[in-house]
């Protein structure tokens, strides 16, 4: 079935990390977030790809080229963000006019039956239950539950805890139904076509078994949990017989393991990437290309993008790194608040619980740590950002390196 593929967006609650890498694009497990909707599509059901694209379109652009595992792929361009509603108008002349077509948030992640029997099943909206739908889109559904009869925007009193996934498969006839109001937000959104579907078709709610809607920086470590987790072991790289590689490990083609080295899977070490000397490295962890964990280093559950390095004597759990990144030596990150709540984050300029007991920092493209440096649970570093040699950054600082 033709599929529409929404990679358009900035991602401004990811921030610091989407200063320079749209949202879409970033880290998950050897690929790019929206490189793993893509996949989950092809692999249940998706026959042809129309990507809409915006910031930073360019670089997805180039990922997808003009075909994708077999399937052929058209980029489109957003040219202003102005909601899922106008991103999939921009998507309308690409597709066939006769035809139901799919849509999916790339930056979302699915699991395959759940994906599959959207496919098999519509007019159909992906569904998931959630402990608080209050921050969701909550799906209205008929007595016996086999019909969705409309939708509410994160409502005050949900009436269910029956949240909209965003993945729809509309009829051909939707194509005419886009032309949407602005909601309360100024945007025009699909859940507007979705109501007007319900009015005129039946729509049948597809419950995934797993969902993960990727928005914060730390729901892009959830999702490398997620993808990291399905690994097979293979080791193609240059590992020192001195080594401990222990679970379902990948060591790619041109990265290194040295002596001393202990790692415990799932992890994934990506060409260019080094471990060591007498590194550990544990939890479900990412090193991109050209990554570096140096001499006595611990990381433990981490995100490091291309080029990030921790050289010497760190310590980073649970954190997030963007790309070229620089740890100074004796650089600590703490991930556990001593009241054993969950770690808040400031996201958008307001604290905002990441809903994990541990939960370390997240550091912009090309930030710095001076050594000795001491970061507090939840603390963000800006693109560029910096500490000085022994500097404590603590969360809730008015210092604006450390808030975004």
């Amino acid at each position: 079935m033709q599929t529409v593929l929404l990679a358009a967006g900035r991602g401004t609650r990811m921030a610091p990390l989407t200063a320079n890498v749209a949202k879409p694009m970033l880290p998950v497990a050897g690929e790019p977030l929206v490189g793993h909707a893509a996949e989950t599509a092809v692999e249940t059901g998706a026959s042809r790809l129309v990507v809409v694209v915006g910031y930073r379109g360019g670089d997805v652009r180039e990922y997808f080229g003009d075909e994708f595992r077999g399937v052929p792929v058209t980029t489109v361009e957003q040219e202003s963000q102005r909601g899922t509603a106008d991103a999939v108008r921009a998507a309308a002349p690409e597709l066939d006019d006769d035809e139901p077509f799919v849509v999916l948030n790339g930056d979302a992640l699915h699991d395959e039956r759940g994906l599959e029997e959207l496919y098999g099943n519509g007019p159909a909206v992906g569904s998931f239950r959630v402990d608080d739908p209050s921050s969701y889109g909550v799906l209205h559904t008929s007595d016996d539950g086999s019909r969705v009869t409309g939708v509410t925007e994160k409502p005050a009193d949900p009436p269910s805890d029956l949240v909209n996934t965003g993945a729809y498969v509309f009829p051909a006839a939707a194509q005419a139904w886009l032309d949407v109001g602005e909601s309360e937000r100024g945007e025009l959104e699909l859940t507007d076509v979705l109501e007007r579907a319900c009015e005129r078709v039946d729509v049948t709610p597809v419950a995934f078994d797993r969902w993960l809607d990727v928005g914060r920086p730390w729901e892009l470590l959830e999702a490398n949990e997620w993808k990291l987790g399905e690994l097979d072991r293979r080791i193609d790289g240059d590992v020192h017989e001195d080594a401990d590689l222990r679970g379902d490990v990948v060591v790619e083609e041109g990265a290194e393991v040295d002596a001393g080295v202990v790692v415990e899977g799932p992890a994934l070490v990506r060409e260019g990437a080094s471990i060591g000397p007498n590194a550990y490295v544990r939890g479900a962890t990412l090193l991109g290309r050209d990554a570096s964990v140096g001499h006595s280093v611990e990381v433990k559950n981490s995100v490091f993008s291309a080029g990030a390095t921790a050289g010497h004597l760190a310590y980073v759990g649970d954190s997030v790194l963007g790309r070229d990144v620089n740890l100074g030596a004796g650089t600590k990150v703490a991930n556990l608040r001593h009241d054993d709540q969950p770690v808040e984050v400031v996201v958008k300029g307001e604290r905002t619980s990441t809903g994990r007991r541990k939960f370390g920092v997240v550091l912009g493209d090309d930030a710095k740590t001076g050594i000795n440096t001491s970061l507090n649970a939840g603390v963000k570093l800006d693109s560029e950002g910096y500490t000085m040699p022994g500097e404590t950054l603590l969360f809730g600082d008015d210092d604006p390196r450390s808030q975004s």
